[in-house]
C-alpha cells in the first residue's frame, strides 16, 4: 500500500526579460561593460524559465533538474540584478496549485514584480515535483524506497522553509496554495510518508517486530499531525476530495501494522492474552481505515491475515493456555522511532549549474567602487581646483601689474613679446569663431536635456494619477505600493537634475557677461602683429632702465612664474590619473566577511594614494604666495623709476587690458568646453534616467493589468448571494392569504407550490335579481383597490345614484349564482400557469376561456377565481366587464 499524495505543481506565465534585464545592464554597469554582450545570457535565461515553470512537466528526475538550474540562477542573479520595485521591474505570475478554474473563470493567480517571489513559487514547484517523483518510485527495491524517502524529506524542508519566507516576498498572499496554513500542512505531509518509506523498508529487510512496531506507531502520530493540519477549514476546502480521507485511513492503517507486530513481540514472548488483544486492537483499526479511508486504501489482504491470526490464536488459548486477554487500556504503548525529519534547504540544488551572468560583479561592490570614485572624484576636484584658483590669481596679480609685458615693453615702440605670445596662443584655440560656437551649442544641449527631464518626470506624474484612480476605484482592494512612496527615490533624483539644469543655466549665463567684457580685447589679440602695435597708444621709452637691477629681478621672478606653472601642470595629470582597483579589495572583502565597509576603505585608500599629491599642491601654493610678495615688491620700486623718466600709463592700462583678455579667453575656452563635456554627460545620465522611469512604468503598467485580472477573477470566484426564502404562505400549516400583487401582475412561468385554502364556504343561494346595495357600499366591503399601473388612464368610480344593470356582476369575485360543474376546457395543450394564484383584484370578473361551456366552481379565497387552463387572462381596469358568453346569473345553484 503506497498510494502516495504528491503536490501539483503552480503554473507560471511567460514574461518579457531581455528589455528590463538589458536595460539595467547597459544603465548600471555601462562604465565597465557593454550592455550588449549579455543579450545571449538573457536569452538564455528566458530559456530556462519558459521550459522549467512555463509548460508542463514530466514526473521525472529531469524536470527536477530544470528547476533546480533556475532556481540556482535566481539566486547567483540577486547580487546582481536586483529585480524588486524600483530597480528591475519584471511582473512575475503565478497560479493557484490546486485550484484549476471554472468554465466562467480561471484558476486564482497572483504577480509580483520582485525576484523573492518567483523564487518561494519555483521552491514551491520544487517540493511538489520531489514528491510526484517520490510518489513514482518502486516500492519493491531498495533503491526506490531510498530515493522516496529522500524525496519527501526535501520536499517537507522546502515547504517549512517557503512557508517562513512567503511574507518577506510578498506583502499578501492571495492564492490559497501559499497561504502559511497551507505550506505549513504540506509540510506536515510529506515527513509522515517520509516515514511511511521507511517503514516499507524495514518491513521489507524483515526487520525485529519491536523496531517495525515503533517504526509504525510513528508514522501513525506523523499522519495524524497532517490529518489536523489538513483539516484545518482555510486549507480541507482547497485539497482535492480524496486527501483527507488517505491521511485519516493511513492514520489508523500504521497504528493497525504498529499494534499487528508488537502482537507477534507477545507472540515471541508466549503472552498470548495480550497477543490476543492486540490483533482485536488491530483487527479494529482496519475496520476504522475501511470507514474512514473508504476506496482509497486496501486492506483486504491484512485484515484477512489478522483475522486468521486472530481465529488460530483464540483457539489456541481457549484449549490450551487460558491466558488473560487484558483490556485496550491495560496493554503497554509500544515505543516510537522517528527516521522521517525535515532536511534544511542548501543551494545550490544542482552541481551543474552556470552562472549566466558571471563576469558582473555583484552589485554591492559595483556601488561601492561607484561610492569611491566618486570620493576620489572629490578628493581630485578639490585638489585640482586649488591649483587652477592659485593660477588664476597669479594671473590676475601679474595681469594688473602688466608683467611681463612692462618690462618687454621698456622702448615703447614694439609689441612686447608676451603679448605676442598671447595673441598667438588665441589664435591657435580659433579666436572668436571657435568661442562664439561653443556659445550656440549650449542653448541646444541644455534644451535636449530640459526636454529628456520633462518627459520623464511627466510619464512618472501620468504613472501617480493612473495609480490614484484604480485606488479611488477599488479602495482598500487595490493593495500595490503606491506610486508615491515607490518612485520616492526617481522623484528626488529627478529634484537633483533639475537643480543641476538650474545652476548650469545661471553658470552659462556668468560665463556670457564675462565674454560681452572680455571681448573687445580679444578681437585685438586675434589680429595681426602690426594690427596690435596699431592699437597700442604710443608712449616715451625707458632704455635706461634695461639693464637695472629691478628689471632683472622682475625677470626672474617671471621664470619662477613658469617654472610654477609647468609643475603645477605635471602634478594636475599626475592627481587625474592616479587609480587603484577597488573592484578586488571589495571584492576579497565580500567574500572575507559578506559585507563590505565601502567608506573606511574607500578613505584608507585615498590616503595612501593621494597624500603625497596633496602636500606638493600646498607646497605650490605656499610657493607662490612667496614669489607673488617678492613681484608686488620689485614691480613698486619699478614703477617708481619709470615715473621718474616717462609716462605710459595709457599704454600700460591697454598691455594689462590685453593680458587680462587672454587669461578670459583661455578660461572662457576651457569653461564652454567643460560646459559642452557637462551637458553631453549629463545627457547620458538624463537617458539612463529616463530609461528606469519608461521600465518602471511599464512594469507598472503590466503589474496593474495583472491586478485588474486578479480583482474580475476573485469577484468571479465570489459566491453568489443565496435564494430569497420562501414566502411565509408557502409554509405548512400556513393559512394567511399572500398579499395581492398589482393589477397588471401575471403569475410567473415557474410552478410554486400552492398554498393551503381554507375550508370550502358555502355557495350563496340563487337570487333573481342584482343586489340592491349601491356600489360605494359593496365597495367597503371589498378589499381596496389595487394602484393603475402607468399608461392606462383610471377610470372615475361610480357615482351613488348609479343603478347597476341586473346582467352583471358590478364589482368582481365570484357572481352570485354559479353554473354546475363542468370539467375544465383543455386549451390544446396549454398547462395552467404556475406561482400564484390568478386574482380577480376585487374590481373586475377576470373574463373566463370557454365560450358557452361551463366552469367548476370556484375554489379557495371569496372574491377569487380559480385558475384556468388555456391562455393567461388579463385583468382589465375600468368599467366593470361583461359576464362570459353563456354565463347564467339565475342558474342553478352549485352543489355544496
Amino acid at each position: 500500500m503506497a498510494n502516495f499524495l504528491a503536490v501539483p505543481l503552480k503554473n507560471s506565465s511567460e514574461v518579457e526579460l531581455q528589455r528590463p534585464l538589458q536595460n539595467f545592464i547597459k544603465n548600471t554597469y555601462s562604465d565597465s561593460i557593454d550592455g550588449d554582450e549579455f543579450s545571449q545570457q538573457i536569452k538564455e535565461l528566458s530559456k530556462q524559465r519558459s521550459n522549467a515553470v512555463c509548460r508542463k512537466l514530466d514526473k521525472h528526475a529531469n524536470s527536477l533538474d530544470m528547476l533546480a538550474k533556475y532556481y540556482d540562477q535566481l539566486v547567483t542573479m540577486d547580487g546582481k540584478l536586483p529585480i524588486m520595485e524600483g530597480q528591475i521591474a519584471i511582473n512575475f505570475g503565478w497560479q493557484d496549485a490546486f485550484d484549476k478554474g471554472s468554465f466562467l473563470g480561471g484558476a486564482r493567480k497572483q504577480s509580483a514584480p520582485t525576484a523573492a517571489f518567483e523564487k518561494v513559487c519555483v521552491l514551491f514547484n520544487i517540493a511538489a515535483m520531489n514528491s510526484q517523483v517520490a510518489a513514482l518510485q518502486s516500492m519493491d527495491d531498495d533503491d526506490g524506497l531510498k530515493s522516496a524517502a529522500k524525496q519527501f524529506q526535501t520536499a517537507a524542508g522546502i515547504f517549512s522553509h517557503v512557508k517562513g519566507s512567503v511574507y518577506s516576498a510578498v506583502q499578501q498572499v492571495r492564492t490559497y496554495d501559499m497561504q502559511p496554513e497551507c505550506l505549513g500542512a504540506l509540510s506536515s505531509l510529506m515527513p509522515a510518508q517520509a516515514q511511511e518509506s521507511f517503514l516499507r523498508k524495514a518491513r521489507k529487510d524483515k526487520m525485529k517486530d519491536v523496531i517495525i512496531s515503533k517504526v509504525a506507531l510513528s508514522a501513525s502520530e506523523l499522519y495524524t499531525e497532517a490529518a489536523k493540519a489538513l483539516s484545518q477549514p482555510q486549507v480541507k476546502d482547497i485539497l482535492p476530495k480524496d486527501w483527507i480521507p488517505t491521511v485519516l485511513g493511513k492514520q489508523y492503517y500504521m497504528h493497525a501494522i504498529s499494534e499487528y507486530h508488537q502482537a507477534l513481540v507477545c507472540r515471541a514472548s508466549k503472552s498470548y492474552g495480550p497477543e490476543i488483544a492486540r490483533l482485536m486492537h488491530a483487527s479494529d483499526l482496519l475496520s476504522e481505515v475501511e470507514r474512514k479511508g473508504g476506496q482509497a486504501i486496501d486492506t483486504k489482504d491484512f485484515a484477512a491475515r489478522v483475522g486468521q491470526e486472530l481465529k488460530a490464536v483464540r483457539k489456541d488459548n481457549d484449549f490450551i493456555y487460558h491466558d488473560v486477554v487484558p483490556s485496550r487500556d491495560k496493554l503497554t504503548k509500544p515505543g516510537t522511532a522517528q527516521i522521517a525529519k525535515l532536511l534544511e534547504l542548501s543551494t545550490p540544488f544542482s552541481t551543474d549549474s552556470v552562472d549566466l551572468f558571471e563576469s558582473l560583479v555583484p552589485l554591492s561592490v559595483h556601488n561601492a567602487a561607484v561610492a569611491y570614485d566618486n570620493r576620489k572624484a572629490e578628493v581630485v576636484n578639490r585638489e585640482v581646483g586649488k591649483l587652477r584658483e592659485a593660477s588664476q590669481l597669479m594671473n590676475s596679480v601679474l595681469a594688473s601689474l602688466n608683467l611681463p609685458a612692462s618690462i618687454e615693453d621698456l622702448k615703447g615702440d614694439s609689441v612686447p613679446q608676451s603679448v605676442l605670445e598671447k595673441s598667438q596662443g588665441i589664435k591657435q584655440k580659433g579666436g572668436l569663431e571657435h568661442i562664439g560656437r561653443l556659445f550656440h551649442e549650449l542653448p541646444e544641449l541644455l534644451k535636449r536635456n530640459k526636454e529628456i527631464l520633462d518627459e520623464a518626470v511627466s510619464q512618472l506624474d501620468e504613472e501617480r494619477n493612473s495609480d490614484k484612480q484604480m485606488k479611488e476605484r477599488f479602495k482598500e482592494k487595490w493593495t500595490r505600493v503606491p506610486s508615491d512612496q515607490l518612485t520616492t527615490a526617481l522623484r528626488a533624483e529627478s529634484s537633483k537634475y533639475q537643480t543641476i539644469l538650474n545652476n548650469a543655466v545661471q553658470a552659462d549665463h556668468v560665463v556670457k557677461e564675462k565674454y560681452q567684457k572680455s571681448r573687445p580685447f580679444i578681437i585685438i589679440l586675434s589680429k595681426s602683429e602690426a594690427e596690435i602695435a596699431a592699437s597700442l597708444p604710443s608712449a616715451s621709452g625707458a632704455s635706461a632702465l634695461q639693464g637695472s637691477p629691478v628689471v632683472q629681478e622682475l625677470r626672474q621672478l617671471m621664470k619662477d612664474v613658469e617654472e610654477i606653472k609647468t609643475v603645477r601642470e605635471v602634478l594636475e595629470n599626475e592627481i587625474k590619473s592616479a587609480t587603484v582597483d577597488m573592484k578586488s579589495n571589495f571584492m576579497q572583502a565580500l567574500a572575507a566577511d559578506g559585507a563590505i565597509n565601502e567608506e573606511s576603505m574607500s578613505n584608507s585608500c585615498i590616503d595612501q594614494t593621494y597624500s603625497s599629491l596633496i602636500q606638493q599642491v600646498q607646497e605650490s601654493v605656499r610657493k607662490q604666495e612667496t614669489i607673488l610678495n617678492n613681484v608686488q615688491d620689485a614691480n613698486t620700486r619699478f614703477s617708481s623709476a619709470k615715473q621718474t623718466n616717462t609716462s605710459g600709463q595709457q599704454r600700460e592700462e591697454t598691455l594689462r587690458n590685453l593680458a587680462s583678455a587672454y587669461d578670459s579667453y583661455m578660461e572662457l575656452t576651457s569653461n564652454l568646453q567643460e560646459g559642452t563635456k557637462f551637458y553631453n554627460d549629463l545627457t547620458q545620465i538624463l537617458v539612463k534616467f529616463q530609461s528606469k522611469v519608461v521600465d518602471l512604468c511599464f512594469a507598472r503598467k503590466t503589474e496593474k493589468e495583472e491586478l485588474l485580472k486578479d480583482l474580475t477573477q476573485s469577484l468571479a470566484h465570489q459566491p453568489t448571494v443565496p435564494p430569497p426564502s420562501a414566502p411565509t404562505h408557502h409554509n405548512t400549516g400556513q393559512s394567511a392569504p399572500p398579499e395581492r400583487p398589482p393589477a397588471s401582475y401575471r403569475a410567473p412561468q415557474s410552478t410554486a407550490p400552492p398554498a393551503q385554502a381554507p375550508p370550502q364556504q358555502p355557495a350563496p343561494p340563487p337570487q333573481q335579481a342584482p343586489p340592491s346595495q349601491s356600489p360605494a357600499a359593496a365597495a367597503a366591503s371589498a378589499p381596496p383597490p389595487q394602484a393603475v399601473p402607468g399608461g392606462y388612464p383610471q377610470q372615475p368610480s361610480s357615482a351613488p345614484q348609479y343603478q347597476p344593470m341586473p346582467s352583471y356582476a358590478p364589482y368582481g369575485g365570484a357572481p352570485m349564482a354559479m353554473p354546475s360543474p363542468m370539467p375544465a376546457y383543455s386549451a390544446g395543450g396549454y398547462g395552467q400557469q404556475g406561482g400564484y394564484p390568478q386574482q380577480g383584484y376585487g374590481q373586475q370578473q377576470p373574463q373566463q376561456p370557454g365560450y358557452g361551456y361551463q366552469q367548476p366552481p370556484a375554489q379557495g379565497y371569496p372574491g377569487q377565481v380559480p385558475p384556468q387552463q388555456g391562455y393567461p387572462t388579463q385583468p382589465q381596469q375600468g368599467y366593470p366587464q361583461q359576464p362570459p358568453y353563456g354565463y347564467n346569473p339565475y342558474g342553478q345553484q352549485p352543489p355544496r
